[in-house]
């Protein structure tokens, strides 16, 4: 693996051209986005599989759920795509490989973390046919987080260090980042129906994932936490008391947004959530795997840019938009040899933990 050439891109179509070349021989099927790309390029999210339609075992590694985050993800995917000890060790095991590329395309290609809808996916997984969850503390400081003119102010960043002073930075940032769906231009914005990126996924879970007997799911982030550590942060529910279990038998620690031992804040609308619905007969088995870039507050003040700028459009300055562009790429993706490495080397060992945990060796 570490003799091939990088397995990460500069751009959303240089990674989609890496990974259909590494799924050479692998089955390969394109769900094509209805819109184009930064450049006009076809979007798609593509999917490779590795094994039998009706193996027992099912192990899913995903990328790009947040657009921009594909940075990360898709090298991964690539490097395990091209590793064929890896690939015989799951052939071995009897257990299938499904890798889906690009959950959000419009996203990676826009180097924005939300869909065209302005949709956080993984806030987008709710019940649309009841009521949906508030946030009044994202509520509270929306004004403040998007203020007419970026860089904001004192006086318009004053809002937001009150709430943290009164409610401490966790409930600061569970209030940012939890997902909401009163604001639709606004941060971590769940959609008030299910997205193009929603709906085809679903779709590539119940044909991929439909029989399976056992099914795991390493859904690949960046942007939070220590540079190049891949949290393993629990995807099931809080109340799959069996599916905490055996994540932990498989990698070890993992931690959890249900008890507040994860970088990340208790979320709605997870994209594990389909996985219950679409593929109930499967003992089911994920991770979220987070790779920290830079401290939160940076990555956050890229995000907030990110979102002004796309309130305001091409009226900003031409350096303006390049300089955004480019905080975006760098708050989830550091493009130096050591980090690129860590991430390479800590998605091989979550993916042969879980080949060996669905094979029960782990």
């Amino acid at each position: 693996m570490h003799d091939e050439p990088d397995p990460f891109a500069a751009t959303y179509a240089q990674a989609r051209t890496k990974f259909l070349h590494a799924a050479a021989g692998l089955v390969l099927e394109s769900h094509v986005e209805p819109r184009p790309g930064l450049e006009g390029e076809t979007l798609a999210m593509d999917v490779a599989r590795l094994g039998a339609d009706d193996a027992p075992s099912l192990l899913i590694v995903s990328s790009g759920c947040h657009g921009v985050e594909g940075y990360c993800g898709s090298g991964l995917q690539v490097a395990l795509m091209r590793d064929a000890a890896l690939r015989a060790r799951a052939v071995d095991a009897g257990v299938a490989l499904l890798f889906v590329h690009a959950m959000n395309p419009w996203g990676f290609s826009h180097g924005r973390r939300v869909t065209y809808e302005n949709v956080d996916l993984n806030r987008n997984f709710v019940d649309f046919g009841h009521p949906l969850p508030p946030n009044p503390g994202y509520d509270e400081l929306a004004a403040a987080l998007l203020p007419p003119r970026w860089p904001p102010t004192p006086e318009t960043e004053a809002p937001i260090g009150r709430y943290a002073a009164a409610h401490g930075p966790r409930a600061l940032q569970a209030a940012v980042s939890a997902g909401q769906h009163d604001h639709p231009d606004g941060l971590f914005y769940g959609g008030r129906a299910p997205t193009w990126a929603n709906t085809t996924t679903r779709a590539v879970l119940r044909q991929h994932a439909g029989r399976c007997a056992r099914l795991a799911w390493i859904d690949v982030h960046s942007g939070l936490g220590e540079s190049g550590v891949g949290e393993r942060i629990l995807a099931s529910r809080a109340d799959d008391a069996p599916g905490l279990a055996r994540a932990k038998a498989w990698w070890g620690h993992v931690t959890s947004m249900f008890d507040g031992s994860s970088t990340s804040a208790n979320l709605s609308g997870n994209a594990f959530e389909a996985v219950y619905d679409e593929c109930p007969q499967a003992e089911y088995t994920g991770i979220g795997l987070e790779y920290g870039t830079h401290p939160i507050d940076t990555v956050v003040a890229a995000l907030r840019a990110d979102h002004w700028l796309a309130r305001l459009g091409d009226a900003a300055p031409a350096a303006q938009r390049e300089a955004v562009r480019r905080a975006m790429r760098e708050a989830f993706f550091t493009d130096t040899p050591a980090w690129k490495a860590a991430v390479l080397a800590q998605g091989r060992e979550a993916a042969e933990q879980a080949i060996d945990g669905l094979a029960g060796r782990g």
